[in-house]
């Protein structure tokens, strides 16, 4: 029994590793769908105002999904890849089949949250209807009053403080602009959908690799990332060791440190400034043999 729990368990682990882009993107949409619900509850007050509402409306929509797509750009590391490639060679080594995956990387992950922030406010829809609620005609509405104040009066119904004479009509605009929004909210989804679709077509059709080489290329380069991110971190950890023992004569380490760091004696104690060049983390493509494969360019031969 506690063998079959054991082999299940190991299972599900290596499912959610394989999955772990899919299961991080939708804890990235899962956080921002709740980031925009509390905001719409405690923050969202349309200003009721002619010319205010359209501006406070679209910047509801529009400026924390700009917001979350610099800081996914910011937090994405392939992107300071690129910008340490750039500077120190100049993007000469950069082919552009490299700089096309790698920009695909950047930019999948950081509209992630833009997109649902903007998807779930049009379906929501009460920043489209504070923003465009002045612009609804009048002549569209039955039997609406005439009044020289209409920009005025259609501004307000987002708020509902409008005259006795109007009130009736605020449900039917509501629903009206509703419509809109989130007829808006799913075309877009279907727009994004349809595109990453042929997004994935392209990548695959465009690859010099089959489907397993893919899967055997992509978890190459995930072991690889943590065992360096592994090392580098004892590597460090060692280098801080030495040089606050030469300064004082003694270092105060834990006993699982001194165990550990008893194993590296002998590794580089400094690493040349050409080879750390050499550590971009940038993907090129190359042939050797006639044989197509993805080469790193952190090698240190």
């Amino acid at each position: 029994m506690a063998a079959l729990i054991s082999e299940n368990f190991k299972f599900v682990a290596l499912f959610f590793k394989s999955k772990d882009v899919m299961i991080f993107n939708g804890l990235i949409g899962l956080g921002t769908v709740a980031s925009q619900t509390v905001y719409n509850i405690f923050a969202f007050h349309c200003p009721c105002s002619p010319k205010k509402n359209y501006l406070y409306g679209l910047t509801a929509i529009g400026v924390p999904a700009l917001a979350f797509f610099v800081i996914g750009v910011m937090l994405n590391q392939n992107t300071w890849d690129i910008v340490s490639e750039c500077r120190t060679r100049k993007c000469r080594k950069l082919s552009l089949s490299a700089a096309f995956a790698l920009l695909g990387s950047i930019l999948g992950r950081a509209v992630v949250a833009p997109i649902t922030w903007s998807v779930i406010s049009l379906l929501r829809g009460e920043a489209y209807v504070c923003a465009f609620s002045e612009f609804v005609d009048p002549s569209s509405l039955d039997h609406f009053p005439p009044t020289t104040k209409t920009p005025e009066i259609m501004a307000r119904f987002p708020c509902k403080d409008v005259p006795a004479p109007f009130m009736n009509y605020s449900r039917v605009i509501e629903r009206q602009l509703k419509y809109e929004s989130q007829l808006l909210g799913w075309l877009l989804v279907g727009i994004i959908s349809l595109a990453v679709f042929l997004l994935l077509c392209l990548k695959h059709c465009c690859s010099s690799l089959g489907y397993q080489q893919e899967a055997y290329w992509s978890q190459y380069r995930s072991s690889e990332q943590t065992l360096f991110q592994r090392t580098a971190e004892v590597h460090a950890k060692y280098h801080a060791a030495e040089c606050v023992k030469n300064y004082f004569g003694f270092v105060a380490l834990k006993d699982e440190e001194k165990q550990l760091l008893e194993v590296c004696k002998g590794i580089k104690s400094v690493i040349p400034r050409m080879e750390w060049n050499r550590v971009t983390g940038v993907y090129m493509y190359r042939e050797t043999d006639d044989t197509p494969i993805y080469s790193r360019l952190n090698k240190w031969d």
